[in-house]
């Protein structure tokens, strides 16, 4: 393969990892409802950075939640939007009316459809508007668009159950998280290897979570997916510049603490507890790396002439820097 055309074959690979970069890392937006008999008032705040690409949010995002009770639909009557440049948040507020008293609540929400496919969005649910009413809270994305609230106590295996997916689900809620996966995969130059940067990764990751909330940092989401982003740059680096590099388990934990900021911020959001979210998450990353290890080592034997893994690793590197230069314009 000729220097010319190996240029065109990274370039085109860059191109490809960094095609669905308009959809974030971090792409969360919460909402509160409070039902009193048969009215309920919703509160949705969706983060401003999510909204350039929406046309008409003042319709468009009431659009996509739906609640019903009783198996009939509750009819908007009124509803507001505008946007909190102190929060960088765009609220809007709606009145909805059921046909009864709301006992137990349905809730459809396809906000990744008009947001992105990565959206996440917290609900949080009262009865009545006391402060001791009855609550119940559920967690929309691409996989999970209805949710029943039956606004009664959780038992422990449905809490542990919830949490556990949810961690998983998270490990897959962005192309830079798998591409990052992917990268281990490709730096690993054994078998021994891939299994120590694994088990750092993991342990960096689990030290953010659990460190982080006992500081006084809270990282913005911008920062958290350009920092994401540049783990994959770096690791990139790593595999081209320093083959031969000792101690690369130790480069793993410090980029998986790094990670870890993003399972911190969806911790912040709603409230899990971080044990069964990693377990879930690691349960998810595991065989992904593995995948991935045994993938470019037999690619790796097989091709050995045309360099795949250099080529890989050049193709993450495009991918990172582009992703970096994108959050930081948006």
């Amino acid at each position: 393969m000729t220097g010319r055309a190996r240029g065109s074959t990274l370039l085109a690979l860059g191109a490809l990892l960094a095609s669905p970069a308009r959809a974030h890392v971090v792409s969360m937006s919460s909402g509160d409802l409070t039902a009193t008999g048969a009215r309920a008032h919703y509160e949705l705040r969706m983060p401003l950075y999510e909204l350039p690409h929406v046309a008409h949010p003042e319709t468009a995002l009431l659009a996509h939640i739906r609640f019903s009770s009783g198996g009939r639909d509750a009819r908007l009557a009124a509803h507001a939007c505008s946007s909190d440049a102190a929060r960088a948040l765009y609220i809007c507020t709606a009145d909805y009316e059921f046909a009864a008293p709301v006992e137990q609540l349905d809730v459809e929400c396809t906000f990744p459809a008009v947001v992105g496919p990565t959206h996440v969005h917290v609900l949080r649910a009262q009865l009545g508007p006391e402060p001791g009413g009855r609550r119940d809270q559920a967690v929309f994305d691409q996989t999970f668009e209805r949710a029943t609230l039956r606004f009664r106590p959780p038992t422990a295996a449905e809490i542990a159950i919830s949490e556990f997916c949810a961690g998983g689900l998270r490990a897959l809620a962005g192309v830079v998280q798998i591409v990052f996966l992917a990268a281990l995969g490709v730096a690993a130059r054994s078998r021994r290897e891939l299994l120590a940067l694994t088990a750092m990764f993991l342990a960096g990751q689990a030290a953010s979570v659990l460190g982080v909330p006992y500081t006084a940092w809270q990282p913005a989401p911008r920062f958290v997916e350009a920092a994401a982003a540049l783990t994959v740059a770096y690791l990139a680096i790593e595999v081209l510049a320093l083959p031969k590099a000792g101690s690369r388990w130790l480069v793993a934990g410090v980029l998986g603490v790094f990670h870890g900021l993003f399972f911190h911020l969806f911790l912040r959001s709603t409230g899990y507890r971080p044990g069964w979210v990693l377990a879930g998450a690691a349960l998810v990353d595991i065989p992904l790396i593995a995948f991935f290890g045994w993938g470019f080592a037999r690619i790796a034997r097989a091709a050995k002439r045309f360099h795949p893994v250099q080529m890989a690793a050049s193709a993450m590197f495009v991918f990172g820097m582009v992703w970096f230069a994108l959050r930081l314009r948006g």
